[in-house]
């Protein structure tokens, strides 16, 4: 099954939810009025695309709708997933992705993200990969306040063939860290991925563990960390926002992790993203296993999730 193909199939819950809501509408409407205006602006809000993006999403659909003279409802449909197509396309680089031809080692990436959000399973999932790349692969277990985050973690370093770096809960996190790395360093790991503790954003005290964990890393490689990625959870993904500022404070942030993206109503949270915050999504969850971490291709969504339902049986 090719990528794309792959992609609409995890793709389908969300796609159903999001853009199926909008279909809808559009087919008991029957017509082009402002109560289908006030639908699909509905539509959008409560599948967290904010309210900044709906507003500049619906603007230009009226103003497409008034200067083309359209009359027909699901030539509306069509017009909405052009803007919405070319909102996610504006300013897209196109470059390598940052996680391919890696050159430095150790390549040290930071994961944070408040409980509960999928962190561990996207470390687990992210190793997988790298492994599947024939690289060595480390995992340091940080969050250390947890003693059920170390089992997890542990359960996922397993699955992934990844080494496993931890102590006893409640010991200090940027020590774990720092012996972690150093053992990266003399045992010639080519990644390492470390686990934070899941705080809330505004928890000052323990955003400045987070600040330490920062500082720790420097003082073996002072470059690093390479990439500091915060998961967010699509279902809940209208935090993302204050969450990416906050942690911002602690540690400079480099792209997004969404997880738990399949299956949810909450497919709006894209553009919302897109719209609010300068850092990338890199990768989306689309499942619970370990291959359901997809990178996140900007052009291979697109496709994937603007597809009607017959074009997709049509290339099954």
């Amino acid at each position: 099954m090719s990528l794309i193909n792959n992609l609409k199939k995890k793709l389908a819950g969300t796609k159903s939810s999001f853009l199926g809501k909008i279909a809808e509408a559009v087919k008991l409407r029957g017509k082009v009025d402002e109560e289908l205006m006030e639908q699909i602006e509905e539509i959008l809000l409560r599948c967290d695309t904010g309210v900044e993006m709906t507003d500049l999403i619906m603007e230009t659909l009226r103003e497409k709708i008034r200067m083309n003279k359209i009359t027909d409802p699901e030539e509306v449909q069509r017009v909405l997933q052009e803007i919405m197509e070319e909102i996610l396309l504006k300013d897209y680089d196109e470059a390598i992705n940052p996680f391919e031809n890696i050159d430095t080692k150790p390549y040290v990436i930071v994961f944070v993200g408040v409980n509960g959000v999928g962190k561990t399973t996207s470390i687990g999932k992210l190793a997988h990969k790298f492994i599947q790349q024939g690289k060595k692969v480390m995992i340091i277990a940080a969050d250390t306040f947890r003693a059920a985050a170390i089992e997890q973690l542990a359960i996922w370093s397993e699955r992934a063939g990844a080494t496993l770096i931890k102590s006893q809960p409640n010991a200090d996190p940027a020590a774990v860290v720092y012996d972690g790395i150093a053992s990266a360093l003399a045992k010639d790991y080519d990644v390492v991925l470390i686990d934070t503790a899941g705080r809330q954003h505004t928890r000052e005290n323990l955003m400045k563990e987070l600040s330490k964990i920062d500082r720790t890393i420097k003082k073996l490689i002072p470059e690093a960390p390479h990439q500091v990625l915060l998961v967010v959870d699509a279902t809940t993904g209208q935090n993302a926002i204050s969450q990416a500022t906050n942690f911002s404070k602690a540690i400079p942030l480099t792209g997004i992790v969404l997880a738990k993206y399949d299956g949810t109503a909450k497919g709006g949270i894209i553009f919302n993203l897109k719209h609010n915050l300068n850092l990338p999504v890199l990768f989306i969850g689309v499942g619970e296993t370990l291959e359901d971490l997809e990178p996140f291709d900007i052009r291979t969504f697109i496709e994937a999730f603007f597809t009607t339902t017959e074009e997709n049986e049509q290339s099954a």
